[in-house]
């Protein structure tokens, strides 16, 4: 089994223009660095996929998926309160992204690969009704119901260390006591979209089940390590039977619309524990998605550096 990656630009597709920050320049920027650092010769690289409606309504309402196909032939408006605007194509773009974060976990499911990482991914905004934050479908939680329906993986650990919170996730499962969520973000009161705070721990059967750990402007590595130490050693306890990995890169310091200070040594801290905690608990199960990031250079470093030490990381048995 090897680390596979999608390095297909038909995900560059998901944008909405040059001078958005949720550019076609995000995929580039990694790609080209993929390249520079030969990871191509190291990994086993694949194909992009598109997933059918039917696998999208695991998560999302039947109206609102169609909601998208109809925004997607005209092309115009917003599919939120005006945050994520509607472009020719934005049903195929979206789903494809939807649909090769899907084909990544058969992969590993079917013992193809042990780990996984998709750059563009980890759309963890939009909820199951509506788009949100540049996110038109949420393949981090169409990801969680699929293990579960089809796979029969049901204690799913999803980890985000994204600058933004990771409410589509959150408010999705906050009662979903076998969702198991650790989410390092910057302080709500700071940035969008406001949520994930300290007490927000889950509801109900759910309660102690959810960690949110909100971080203040200009957090650096060692702020982030500390935090790191709760993450890890919370979903440890869990004993997830697949970890999704939610690595955005807009926690480096830099990035034009947030305000932390990591660099990309808090992306590797986090994907080698992930790396080992998955060997320990699920089978080395792990799938990274790119997630946000708006600074193409560090876009392009993150994400490099989690394929870096996830190949670094898997057990050579593995990679036969």
């Amino acid at each position: 089994m090897t680390i596979a990656v999608c390095s297909d630009s038909t995900l560059a597709k998901y944008n909405f223009g040059e001078q958005h920050p949720f550019g076609p320049g995000r995929f580039h920027a990694f790609h080209e660095k993929f390249v520079s650092l030969g990871l191509p010769q190291q990994v086993d690289c694949f194909s992009a996929a598109t997933a059918e409606q039917s696998r999208i309504e695991l998560f999302h309402t039947h109206a609102y998926v169609e909601k998208v196909k109809q925004a997607s032939l005209s092309g115009s408006g917003y599919l939120d309160q005006g945050d994520t605007p509607a472009f020719p194509g934005v049903y195929q773009a979206a789903a494809t992204v939807v649909g090769t974060t899907l084909k990544a976990i058969a992969r590993i499911m079917q013992g193809e690969c042990r780990r996984a990482f998709i750059p563009i991914a980890g759309l963890h905004h939009a909820r199951r009704d509506s788009a949100a934050g540049f996110c038109v479908f949420n393949d981090c939680g169409v990801a969680i119901e699929a293990l579960r329906h089809e796979y029969g993986i049901h204690r799913v650990a999803y980890v985000d260390i994204d600058a933004h919170h990771g409410d589509g996730v959150f408010y999705s499962f906050e009662s979903d006591a076998e969702l198991i969520f650790a989410d390092v973000h910057e302080d709500g009161r700071y940035l969008y979209p406001g949520s994930g705070a300290v007490n927000e721990t889950g509801k109900g059967e759910a309660a102690g089940t959810k960690l949110n750990i909100p971080m203040p402007m200009e957090a650096d590595d060692a702020m982030f390590a500390a935090a790191w130490e709760k993450v890890a050693g919370f979903v440890r306890q869990a004993r997830p039977e697949f970890i999704l990995f939610q690595c955005g890169a807009d926690s480096l310091q830099g990035d034009p619309i947030t305000h932390l200070a990591y660099s990309a040594a808090a992306h590797a801290k986090a994907t080698a524990s992930l790396c080992r905690i998955a060997d320990e608990c699920c089978e080395g199960r792990l799938l990274a998605l790119g997630g946000g990031g708006y600074n193409l250079n560090n876009i392009a470093t993150a994400w490099c550096t989690v394929v870096k030490t996830l190949v670094e990381n898997t057990p050579i048995a593995a990679s036969k």
